[in-house]
């Protein structure tokens, strides 16, 4: 009994050092590969405590490996947008100003029942107080709401705004966006303008730089706080 009682304290010790080093991510904001790791693990750990027969190597070395597999892929995901495109997937737009999208609830095997409900847990109980909705990667549902049904109303107190729009990332921790920068239509003469106002010398020191459709821009180095910009961008309406 006391060997089984052993057993148990040191993959209990090696597994919660693992999961430090894998990070602080939450269960419910696992990434598909990091959920597919965690089930491993708990089946990997799970026949050693119990048997003492099995070898405890047996145990550590493939959990040894499996989180250095682990570590690998989340360092080429955080240098390749393509293969982290490829590993964690895509957010997928389910509600935009045109709609529910009928086409992207089935790509991710959701019906409209399970739409609503995502939409009351954020909040929203009217499909038409909703300007985007998108399903992130890790599941969750994001809702950026129609400017009048913001949690501050602006129609009750007879203000008119501008639709909210979706930023679109152009640069993340240095990398280019190649894709975003086609839908948006900007070049390297508009990002480098808004580096000069920014004070910023190079896009690689940029950690984040999203634009919005009403020409808005948060960019944010590795070393100053985040700033909001507004540009002459003319792509209105492009997304």
């Amino acid at each position: 009994m006391l060997i089984i009682v052993f057993r148990v304290l040191i993959i209990y010790l090696v597994v919660l050092f693992y999961l430090r080093v894998m990070g602080k991510r939450q269960l419910g904001e696992l990434q598909p590969f990091e959920l597919v790791v965690t089930l491993l693990i708990a089946d990997i750990i799970s026949l050693p405590m119990t048997q003492i027969s099995m070898p405890l190597l047996f145990s550590l070395v493939p959990l040894t490996t499996l989180v250095l597999a682990h570590y690998l892929v989340s360092l080429i995901t955080r240098k390749s947008i393509k293969l982290r495109s490829f590993v964690n997937g895509k957010p997928v737009i389910v509600v935009s100003p045109q709609g529910v999208q009928f086409n992207a609830l089935k790509s991710l095997n959701m019906n409209m029942d399970d739409l609503i409900e995502g939409l009351r847990s954020c909040g929203y109980f009217k499909i038409e107080d909703v300007q985007y909705a998108i399903v992130e990667n890790n599941g969750t549902l994001t809702v950026i709401p129609k400017s009048g049904s913001a949690p501050v109303v602006n129609q009750d107190v007879g203000i008119e705004l501008p639709e909210s729009s979706l930023p679109l990332n152009i640069i993340t921790a240095g990398k280019l966006n190649k894709a975003n920068l086609q839908i948006s239509g900007i070049d390297e003469t508009f990002i480098q303008k808004v580096l000069k106002q920014a004070d910023i010398k190079n896009f690689k020191k940029v950690l984040l730089f999203t634009l919005d459709m009403n020409g808005k821009v948060y960019i944010q180095d590795y070393t100053h706080e985040g700033k909001v910009l507004n540009t002459d961008y003319q792509g209105q309406g492009r997304w």
